[in-house]
């Protein structure tokens, strides 16, 4: 292959780590034979000579391409599979109480294509899901005890009904007091229900943390020892000095590599300047000389110093 497609490495990588080495090997085969008779290096449109002339690496090529962001669904078949999701969980609703779950879903999909235009930030379509979730579930709660309509419901049943999930009580209370604004304002009910509930929840972080003597040991493993593999170095010291998250880690490119500024910049953040004059911690993140993201870069031809 005379130029190999920049995803080139990361297809061999992902398939290697993802299926049976012959089974593998015969994809990469099939793929750079299929490459060299269309010409072909578009995710897009290689997919579509595949499903042609070479059945057996549609399925493979998709994973890889969707799993490392080159292939994007288009909006309009994004907005169906939403609306399709929307329509299963009204559906679930029992039938009685079904219209108002119905325009309450109307009212959130109207909701967040009217946010642009007053300068708000739209729902995702993945917490419109969420709020209708809490609704079928309350319909089909009530239902059970014999409700027929919503103008019956009272805070003890909400109570009840948020009871039996203790863990999620504030995010369904999120919901339920949503749909019962919607309900009030079109006169579906008199009164808003939610108003006495509260839901309380723990502010920051309350997960395990290591002490100070475990952090110590740690940053003089990733930052002194040349001997550790420069993932562990990198992702260990981004993490433990930078609070670097998973997803930050997985969609840094060589392109936030800048080793004349000598600076790292993590998705989503500003630049992370890590030489020249700041602290010594900062420096062994440095992307000159021996620090782990020269070492890391030396070892792949990707573009994504991390490869899931």
């Amino acid at each position: 292959m005379p130029t190999p497609p920049s995803w080139w490495s990361d297809l061999a990588a992902h398939l290697a780590e993802h299926r049976h080495p012959i089974y593998a090997a015969a994809l990469v085969a099939t793929t750079a034979r299929l490459i060299l008779t269309t010409t072909a290096c578009d995710p897009t449109t290689l997919l579509a000579h595949a499903r042609n002339d070479a059945p057996e690496l549609a399925g493979a090529l998709t994973d890889f391409f969707r799993t490392h962001g080159h292939l994007t669904p288009p909006p309009e078949l994004t907005a169906q599979r939403a609306a399709a999701r929307r329509a299963r969980r009204i559906q679930a609703v029992p039938a009685p109480l079904r219209p108002q779950a119905q325009g309450f879903a109307d009212f959130l999909v109207l909701q967040r294509e009217r946010a642009p235009q007053l300068g708000l930030r739209p729902n995702q379509l993945k917490t419109i899901e969420i709020r209708l979730d809490a609704i079928r579930d309350l319909a089909l709660h009530l239902h059970a005890e014999g409700h027929r309509n919503w103008a019956s419901v009272t805070t003890a049943h909400l109570e009840c009904f948020l009871s039996r999930t203790t863990a999620r009580r504030a995010s369904r209370l999120a919901g339920l007091r949503q749909f019962f604004a919607y309900a009030h304002h079109t006169r579906v009910v008199l009164h808003d229900p939610t108003s006495p509930i509260t839901a309380l929840q723990q502010r920051g972080f309350h997960g395990t943390t290591l002490t100070l003597a475990e952090q110590r040991a740690l940053y003089q493993r990733w930052a002194t020892n040349q001997d550790i593999h420069p993932h562990e170095a990198f992702i260990g010291l981004a993490a433990l000095l930078h609070a670097a998250t998973i997803t930050e880690l997985r969609l840094l490119t060589d392109t936030g590599i800048d080793p004349h500024r000598q600076s790292v910049q993590f998705p989503g953040r500003s630049v992370v300047r890590v030489g020249g004059g700041v602290s010594v911690e900062h420096r062994h993140l440095s992307v000159s000389g021996t620090g782990p993201v020269t070492r890391w870069l030396a070892l792949t031809d990707g573009a994504h110093l991390v490869l899931t």
